[in-house]
């Protein structure tokens, strides 16, 4: 449980860098933190928030630029797509996110 608890946080911590207006990848995000291949679980942290949170779990999408649509996400898939249009974000007639108008590049930050 230690280590599912320091990988949360650690997940946390760089999802809260994604600033306003821009969208990370959960596959990026687990690269950030340099836990490699485990995109799936980067979901699995979001997922385990409690809404509202002031860490802002919906600038993370999938890699094909989409919200990850599923029944199981009991409305969080349509409330992410309505804070990401708050914030400027613009998607296509199929929900797409042009993710290379939009991705967060950390490295520009330095």
């Amino acid at each position: 449980m230690k280590k599912k608890h320091h990988f949360y946080q650690k997940v946390y911590l760089t999802v809260s860098k994604i600033p306003y207006g821009k969208v990370a990848t959960y596959g990026q995000i687990a690269d950030l933190i340099y836990e490699y291949g485990k995109a799936r679980q980067v979901g699995w942290a979001l997922r385990s928030l409690q809404l509202p949170s002031n860490i802002p779990w919906h600038r993370v999408i999938n890699s094909k630029g989409s919200i990850t649509m599923s029944l199981s996400r009991k409305g969080t898939d349509w409330m992410q797509k309505e804070l990401l249009i708050n914030e400027g974000i613009e998607f296509d007639s199929k929900m797409k996110i042009d993710i290379k108008k939009y991705l967060w590049r950390p490295e520009e930050l330095t």
